[in-house]
């Protein structure tokens, strides 16, 4: 298995992993996610109807209101919070959303996490040491 290191800054600290859910848009708390299921709601995202709960969730970063922070503490009173989250725009919102969901949380990659990690690859989370390790998902059978 070829496994990829990343080396960044740690935001909520923690190890954590899991597979990884990744976007190339940024993420809408209030109104953009149902935080009783940790379901994408926002109309036109890439990711709508799809559930980050128990993932690692890789996202350039928050858009939208204060209530961000909110949404994403609602989730884990939930129980369907992100496994840890990965991005790269540090914003007031997603800093205090990251706190307040309590998942390890990283940013400030030495490579962009979202040219190296796809959707299902096994990500593991070491925010106390600030790495993070990618296990490729293997090709599916045609």
């Amino acid at each position: 298995m070829t496994k990829i290191i990343l080396r960044g800054r740690c935001v909520v600290p923690g190890v954590s992993e899991g597979e990884a859910l990744v976007t190339g848009q940024q993420i809408s708390g209030w109104g953009g996610i149902d935080s009783r299921t940790g379901t994408i709601v926002e109309t036109r995202h890439e990711l709508r109807d799809i559930s980050f709960a128990g993932k690692v969730l890789v996202f350039p970063g928050a858009k939208g209101s204060s209530g961000w922070s909110n949404a994403f503490h609602l989730t884990r009173t939930f129980g369907v919070a992100p496994a840890a989250m990965l991005f790269n725009e540090m914003t007031t919102k997603v800093a205090l959303g990251a706190v307040v969901t309590r998942a390890p949380c990283m940013t400030d990659f030495d490579h962009n996490p979202l040219d190296v990690i796809e959707t299902g690859d096994w990500v593991r989370v070491d925010a106390d040491q600030g790495v993070v390790e990618i296990t490729k998902r293997l090709p599916s059978q045609a």
